[in-house]
């Protein structure tokens, strides 16, 4: 049953699309541009069904022609005295003919369409949600159910044109065919469509909770399965993939389990529906036996009733089986809209302007921020960074580090508090005006399945072939990318797979370099690299970055030794704010963190 709920609720980004959080009103927004192709499928199909239900009328005019020249002591021909009724069964069969291959042809023009603009619709939505919402699904899941809404709101529609309302036009014009042969046939007719008709829709409505839970199964499994792809070198390096595959079993079980129990409930319905349409047809023969046995109903009203109850039955039995199909595809567009069409955590404000960075002055004022709201990363975080400073980030893992960053990047927000920059409260500023302002190098950079030039060219859409293998030098990626196949226009694997860590490093490293935006953060930027490389990479990124506010995180200290200033955190508060030479000179906690280093790197928390 589709699902209704208040649109108004929802807090969406400007620039998405606005979606319904309901089921009927969103099959009905995808629909908003085919209104004319709807009304087009409408006409044809009931000129396709009102031709096939009028085959049974002709053929009573054939027979009651047939028995009255047999009866006529006139030599007339048969052929001639039903010319005709042949005439018109010839021509409801060519109508019949060409009114469902042009509903064919709409289907095959509206149809990919329809499912186009569902797709790039969800998947539009689904771009402005914070990375809280995809940090607690598997991407993969979202993508199945992209892919299972678009194809299920296309079959939800065939349904309602090309099943349910020929069948309506069918059940109509047979009762009226069927009254006007005798009444009591008509209305015996009539009140078994009538019953039929509600008990299916009722037992499918029963149905629609188990098709809703295995559609959901489905999705679940589905991100199982690209989970545990995407991880399968893990798996292999830990020897589990006895163990993978077990644990892959436990989620497969449960939908065998879901699946069981909507199909045993659909073969029930089944034996419902065969039953039913077995009565019909007893009743159906006999009442009318009966009426012609009395001289009620000619030889040819006996047929056309024969013909049209067969019909309603073939139709009938389709009616049941495509209420459940419905209902299906119905329980995953709901999963579909309830999973994807939910309230945007981080929107602009209905007044945001483009953030323009002049300086590249960062201010944390008075910041309060926790991924729970019992849970509190940082309390009161207050601290500037100047115009073009050079500062490093230290401290043990989960001291705020990479909270300070993302709340920088405004993935989260703080509960009370401002960020600034350049005096400009990134809250009150187009979220993609941000970004477009911040270079992000990560620890683990991600990289598309595409060639390497479109890789590092996705820094600046707009670079030539000289900007972006001037870059890739400075990355001290040119060497290994000439050694390639297929050289800048290598394909790297899904998520960068076919590279090293190292190299995808040096790519994200070059892509960032493409796009040049005046304040930069590095999280671990080199620490996938070998000293000598590092050090090398390490200048250029010095000289490229001349006029840029960096922010740095660091395990390694040495990588960030040299910065303009060291922020140390601990436990969401910055302890020491100083260069390295007067925080040595201090000996406070970042001396500590000097002298804990083993080989370089701190350790991943502070057992003093």
């Amino acid at each position: 049953m589709m699902t209704m709920s208040n649109n108004n609720t929802l807090q969406r980004a400007a620039q998405a699309p606005h979606l319904p959080n309901s089921t009927s009103t969103f099959i009905l927004y995808c629909l908003s541009r085919f209104r004319g192709w709807v009304v087009l499928m409408l006409i044809l199909e009931t000129g396709q069904a009102v031709s096939s239900i009028l085959v049974p009328y002709a053929i009573k005019a054939i027979m009651d022609g047939a028995v009255h020249v047999s009866s006529s002591a006139l030599s007339v021909s048969v052929l001639e005295s039903l010319r005709y009724p042949l005439l018109l069964i010839a021509g409801l069969n060519v109508a019949e003919i060409i009114f469902s291959r042009a509903s064919g042809a709409v289907l095959i023009i509206m149809g990919p369409r329809l499912r186009q603009r569902t797709s790039k619709s969800l998947y539009a939505y689904l771009q402005y949600h914070s990375p809280r919402y995809f940090s607690q699904h598997f991407s993969g899941a979202l993508a199945h159910r992209i892919s299972e809404t678009a194809v299920s709101v296309n079959h939800t529609v065939w349904s309602i044109l090309c099943d349910f309302w020929p069948i309506l036009i069918t059940f109509s014009v047979s009762t009226g065919l069927l009254f006007h042969v005798n009444d009591e046939l008509g209305l015996l007719i009539a009140s078994w469509v009538v019953s039929y008709t509600g008990l299916s829709y009722w037992l499918a409505t029963r149905c629609q909770p188990y098709a809703q839970n295995y559609a959901a199964t489905r999705s679940q499994v589905n991100g199982k399965i690209v989970d545990a792809v995407t991880n399968i070198l893990n798996a292999k390096l830990f020897a589990r993939l006895s163990f993978e595959r077990e644990h892959l079993n436990q989620f497969l079980d449960v939908e065998v389990s879901a699946a069981r129990r909507t199909f045993w409930y659909m073969e029930r319905v089944r034996w419902f529906q065969f039953i039913a349409a077995a009565m019909l047809k007893v009743g159906t023969v006999y009442y009318a036996l009966t009426l012609w046995d009395s001289g009620m109903i000619s030889v040819g009203d006996f047929t056309m009733s024969i013909g049209l109850a067969l019909l309603i039955i073939n139709d009938a039995r389709n009616l049941s089986r495509r209420f459940l199909e419905f209902f299906e595809y119905i329980g995953n567009v709901a999963n579909g809209v309830n999973t994807i069409v939910q309230s945007h955590e981080i929107v602009d404000v209905p007044d945001a302007k483009p953030l323009v960075v002049s300086h590249g002055r960062i201010e944390f004022r008075q910041v309060c921020f926790g991924y729970e709201p019992n849970q509190r990363v940082f309390h009161n975080l207050n601290v500037i960074i100047e115009p073009m400073q050079r500062v490093g980030l230290v401290g043990f893992s989960g001291s705020g580090k990479s909270t300070f960053v993302s709340l920088l990047l405004r993935n989260y927000e703080p509960q009370t508090g401002q960020i600034f920059i350049d005096n400009t409260d990134i809250q009150r500023v187009m979220q993609d005006s941000l970004h477009e302002q911040v270079g992000l190098i990560p620890q683990e950079p991600s990289l598309f399945h595409r060639s390497l030039k479109d890789n590092i060219g996705y820094g600046n859409l707009q670079a030539t072939d000289d900007a972006i293998l001037a870059v890739a030098t400075l990355a001290h990626a040119d060497g290994f990318i000439q050694t390639m196949s297929s050289g800048y226009d290598s394909l790297v694997g899904e998520r960068g797979v076919k590279l090293s860590g190292g190299q995808r490093q040096r790519i994200a490293i070059a892509r960032v370099m493409l796009k040049n935006a005046p304040i930069l953060i590095l999280d671990e930027a080199t620490s996938s690299l070998d000293s000598v490389t590092e050090r090398i990479i390490q200048e250029n990124l010095d000289a490229a970055i001349g006029k840029n506010t960096v922010i740095a995180i660091a395990h390694r200290l040495s990588t960030i030794a040299h910065l303009d200033r060291i922020l140390v955190f601990d436990r969401g508060c910055i302890v020491e704010d100083g260069t390295h030479d007067e925080l040595i000179a201090k000996k406070g906690t970042y001396f500590r963190l000097w002298s804990m280093q083993a080989g370089g790197f701190l350790p991943e928390e502070n057992n003093q």
